[in-house]
């Protein structure tokens, strides 16, 4: 059986405030995120009310956090749909294998921070959706 959308979770992090101002979010390997980090990248300069993603991996767990402004992850299991918003840099979305995964609507100078479980290996993504449907339905 494969995940359903309603196995994407949103996390809330730990903030630790300074006395000085401002706040710090730790992110430790399998204890505030459900996998060890192998990767980190961000995608930024998104024109305002564009998108991004649109695909699944095979293997790959991703977290997603909106470390500047907001978009919204469109997430689908091949059945069901479900939009997540994102917009607070201590709130992630975790987005298990098999999830086919779409970032839109970023506001203007929006930041997507993403953790991986995986390196970068394109045999592990699946860029048509037609492909990711099939695979789906033969598990």
């Amino acid at each position: 059986m494969h995940p359903t959308v309603f196995d994407c979770s949103l996390i809330t992090l730990p903030r630790i405030g300074d006395r000085k101002g401002g706040n710090i979010t730790p992110i430790h390997n399998s204890i505030e995120i459900p996998f060890d980090i192998k990767r980190v990248f961000y995608l930024y300069d998104v024109p305002g009310g564009e998108s991004r993603g649109a695909h699944a991996h095979i293997q790959c767990h991703q977290f997603l956090i909106a470390a500047g402004g907001s978009f919204e992850v469109l997430l689908d299991d091949g059945k069901i749909k479900r939009q997540v918003q994102l917009n607070r840099p201590y709130v992630g979305l975790h987005i298990p294998p098999m999830i086919w995964a779409s970032e839109i609507n970023f506001s203007s100078g929006a930041i997507c921070l993403v953790l991986a479980s995986e390196g970068y290996r394109e045999s592990d993504y699946l860029r048509n959706y037609e492909d990711f449907k099939t695979l789906i339905n033969e598990i």
